[in-house]
């Protein structure tokens, strides 16, 4: 009996007989291929029914009508065969394409056995030899035509049914007229159903194109009705965040202008009024690179670090915030890490690790909050956060990590989006990392962040962090700067200028990209921040310009200064800019953007001089 080999399935066959449509959704056409023949099976169980009776009264006239036993034995297995078939085809195992390749060629190959036993019936049959052969090659035609919605079963079953009547016709006793009349019918039939295979298959691959267009459209509204629900809870979000934040701001700012008719604010007042506005920076910032992650713009620059490093400066930077709160914080770092280094983006992990720190001590009352930074495993290295605070359900945690959703139980009079959390399993994940948690309400909870760890690796310098008040060393030598900033915005131009004066720089201002570009001809400066869209001639194209100056002009670090759209961030990168810097600008974030501008000619320098 034949049986199909194992490892046979439907789109290797499918790609030996007509591997042009395997890219034009091979399976489908050949699934609908499939579905064409089985609808045809209880048509080709109707023609050989009708040919039974026919086939027992001419063997009755035989001499051997003994014999007619063993064809009417091999028509009758292959009709409870093909019954079988038909009533197995409605289970579910019957969609396992490869099962029924099997199974329906299986099939087939029973119909063509018993036309091989009905040829050899006719060879003994005496006078009734012509007509009986005959019926054996109807019978082979109308195999062939049942074959013809599906081209492996054509090559295979429908041979295998001609070759009987075909090889008595040719090698038996001499009859001209009927060997021409059996290879005349099998051969017209063979070149019908070619013609009527390759109709169906354009069909099949047209209807599987329709298919394939549907799906990609129902996936594209999908995701669009996923990007506007997005859009609509990051305005709801904003709009509530800048409400609370801005009217704080106002109401302090009022009572600074005398228009309450009060008293000047407190200190106490003002240091809530800063609060509020560094929050609210905080929550837009936090919202931009979301957005930006919804689209796919985010990108991080891996590298080796020491990871132990970062997360004690940002240990140190939060240690006043967990005093106020009369909280103790602490860091362990294990001793195995005195060699190697994490192999991910430092900036990205800092802003992992603040909002993890922040987060702690934001919504822990009493206790303490404990940084550690383990090697978990070879080439892993993690970095746990853990706190006394309120502790989360399973429930609450796995949404926890849902964007705009925050825990009413923990969060309520809190600030913040509810965005920290999803954008740093983002940015984790991104860098090849893993950000999880496990928590216990009433006893606390710990976040921990997987990290790549090289080893063998060479540590690379770490970003440096500003603190609003004051300015940050330079990452080489020199402590001040000559800086041309191209802003074509008087306000922002001066909050700008004010906070790199601030900082020890010369600042120098252009009202746009083309002066900038004069000015960058004539004046050696140290460093250049220009705006991405400016009248004139825009941030990219003056970059660009700067960047084909001759001599150190067209050398000089340029930090883009754009308001958050990660094509624009593209734009510039492209044109030449070595550092993005997002607006509103803050000081800790002007001096970040100026030191990691300033990062690879300081390192030149200090090779040189080594």
């Amino acid at each position: 009996m034949f049986t199909m080999p194992q490892g046979i399935d439907l789109l290797f066959l499918h790609k030996i007989f007509f591997p042009g449509d395997a890219s034009r959704g091979g399976q489908s056409v050949t699934q609908q291929a499939m579905e064409a023949q089985r609808a045809l099976l209880p048509y080709a169980l109707c023609a050989f029914a009708v040919g039974l009776p026919i086939f027992v009264w001419a063997g009755s006239h035989a001499p051997n009508t003994g014999w007619i036993v063993l064809p009417l034995m091999a028509f009758a297995i292959a009709w409870g065969g093909f019954y079988g078939i038909v009533s197995w085809l409605r289970e579910p195992q019957a969609q396992v394409l490869s099962t029924q390749v099997r199974v329906q060629l299986l099939g087939g190959l029973q119909w063509a056995c018993a036309i091989a036993a009905i040829t050899a019936f006719a060879e003994g049959a005496g006078p009734m030899r012509a007509p009986l052969l005959i019926m054996a090659a109807a019978a082979a035609v109308v195999c062939v035509f049942f074959t013809a919605a599906w081209l492996p079963s054509l090559a295979i079953v429908a041979p295998a049914a001609a070759a009987a009547p075909l090889a008595a016709a040719t090698l038996g006793p001499p009859s001209p007229e009927l060997t021409g009349l059996v290879w005349g019918a099998i051969a017209l039939s063979f070149a019908l159903a070619l013609i009527l295979n390759r109709a169906l298959r354009r069909q099949f691959a047209l209807a599987a194109e329709r298919e394939t267009l549907i799906a990609e459209r129902a996936r594209s509204e999908a995701e669009s009705r996923r990007l506007a629900q997005s859009k609509s809870d990051l305005v709801a979000t904003l709009s509530h965040e800048i409400r609370n934040g801005l009217a704080g701001v106002a109401h302090v700012l009022a009572a600074a202008a005398g228009r309450s008719g009060r008293q000047a604010p407190s200190r106490e007042q003002l240091c809530a009024a800063l609060d509020a506005a560094n929050d609210l920076v905080a929550v837009l910032n936090t919202a931009l690179d979301s957005e930006t992650a919804e689209t796919g713009g985010l990108s991080v620059d891996i590298h080796p670090f020491d990871a132990a490093g970062l997360a004690r400066d940002i240990v140190l930077l939060n240690r006043p915030t967990a005093a106020g709160k009369g909280l103790e914080i602490a860091l362990h770092v294990d001793p195995e890490l005195a060699e190697g280094a994490a192999r991910a983006d430092p900036t990205r992990v800092r802003q992992i690790l603040v909002n993890l720190i922040g987060n702690a001590l934001k919504f822990t009352v009493r206790g303490r909050v404990e940084v550690r930074v383990i090697l978990a495993e070879a080439g892993r290295l993690a970095i746990e956060v853990a706190d006394t605070g309120p502790g989360l359900s399973p429930d609450e945690l796995e949404r926890a990590f849902e964007a705009f959703n925050r825990i009413e139980r923990t969060s309520a009079g809190v600030p913040g989006a509810g965005l920290g959390l999803s954008l740093s399993l983002r940015l984790a994940r991104l860098m090849g990392g893993e950000l999880s948690a496990h928590s216990a309400v009433g006893v606390g909870s710990c976040f921990r962040l997987d990290l790549p760890f090289d080893p063998d690796a060479r540590l690379a310098p770490l970003p440096t962090e500003a603190s609003d008040a004051g300015p940050v060393a330079a990452p080489d030598e020199r402590q001040s700067f000559r800086i041309l900033i191209a802003e074509d915005d008087a306000l922002n131009a001066a909050m700008l200028r004010s906070i790199l004066e601030q900082l020890g720089h010369h600042v120098v201002h252009a009202i746009d990209g083309r002066r900038a570009v004069d000015l960058a001809k004539v004046c050696d400066f140290d460093l250049m921040m220009i705006d991405g869209r400016m009248p004139s001639l825009d941030g990219p194209a003056a970059m660009a310009e700067i960047r084909a100056l001759p001599g150190p002009a067209g050398r000089t670090p340029i930090v883009a200064v754009i308001c958050g759209d990660a094509e624009e961030a593209a734009e510039c990168i492209q044109a030449g800019a070595n550092v993005v810097l997002r607006k509103p600008v803050t000081v800790s974030a002007v001096a970040r953007a100026v030191a990691d501008a300033r990062a690879p000619q300081a390192d030149a320098a200090r090779r040189q001089t080594a």
